[in-house]
């Protein structure tokens, strides 16, 4: 099993538009074959750091997930939904495995 991390940059002024985004990742990720732990926005602290962290199989069940999520109507309507509104300044993905124990080697 992998944890899947991706940070985001986003527009500070554009905090309303992120957590959209995040609500229909909630219902689309799900859908589509990956477990989504969440979607985090800013609190406190910065006020341009989120998060969306969801578990995978593998990176070979992974690369299936986001052919279906791409081709999803509401995954396709979300992706188009962020660059209209260009509230994701940059995002990167870490892919991890848990070394605490607990989980599948």
């Amino acid at each position: 099993m992998l944890t899947c991390v991706i940070r985001y940059q986003i527009d500070p002024n554009k905090h309303d538009q992120f957590r959209q985004y995040a609500r229909t990742w909630g219902r689309a990720i799900p859908r589509n074959g990956a477990d989504l732990i969440g979607y985090f926005a800013p609190h406190e602290g910065s006020s341009t750091l989120a998060y969306g962290i969801y578990n995978i199989e593998s990176l070979a069940v992974y690369e299936a997930y986001r052919a279906r999520l791409a081709a999803d109507p509401l995954g396709r309507e979300n992706y188009l939904f962020a660059q209209k509104e260009r509230f994701i300044l940059r995002e990167e993905r870490t892919f991890l495995k848990l070394a605490s124990g607990g989980g599948a080697s």
